[in-house]
């Protein structure tokens, strides 16, 4: 028993997630990258997203992979409840990127675009998963920004397990919609 506690807790501490440089009010910088959209290739750019409203910009470690799949399955389920609030959600992730066009279609449903996070987005935003000896790795930590249609970050949850991402997410959106409607 010992040794699978042991065990189980060296395979948590192989990667830690980074803290969010960007914090509530910063600007959060814009970006264009390539993605996919319901299986198909799509551009992402967050300048352009943000015209419309409010943007979830989630980070995520790897495509198909358990708990990716599950928050991509979560946010795809919550999209109406964030439209109703006038939000769009944007995944991004460093790894599997090759898998996205399958990934968007099957996991988010066809329902948002998720891209691929180039060396300097994941710089920007600090969502480098990394080594309990601070090196970084080359995927993504699973982080979630909120951003204002003026570029400002609203919210930042960074969590290695995916439960509350969208719940959070969504009261920051929520929350922002009922403070603008007056």
């Amino acid at each position: 028993m010992r040794k699978l506690l042991i065990a189980a807790a060296a395979a948590l501490s192989l990667v830690l997630p980074a803290t969010a440089a960007l914090k509530t009010g910063e600007r959060a910088p814009d970006f264009t990258a390539p993605g996919a959209m319901a299986g198909k290739p799509f551009t992402v750019n967050l300048k352009a997203a943000l015209r419309k409203g409010p943007v979830v910009l989630y980070f995520f470690p790897a495509a198909f992979t358990e708990g990716c799949n599950a928050e991509a399955h979560a946010f795809a389920e919550a999209l109406p409840d964030f439209q109703k609030a006038g939000a769009s959600v944007i995944g991004m992730t460093a790894g599997n990127i090759d898998k996205l066009e399958a990934f968007s279609a099957e996991k988010c449903a066809g329902k948002f675009a998720v891209a691929a996070a180039s060396p300097e987005i994941i710089r920007n935003y600090d969502v480098a998963l990394t080594r309990p000896d601070g090196t970084a790795t080359k995927i993504t930590s699973r982080t979630s920004y909120v951003i204002a249609p003026d570029g400002k970050v609203l919210f930042v949850h960074s969590d290695m397990s995916p439960a509350g991402h969208i719940r959070l997410s969504l009261e920051a959106v929520q929350k922002y919609r009922a403070a603008h409607r007056r």
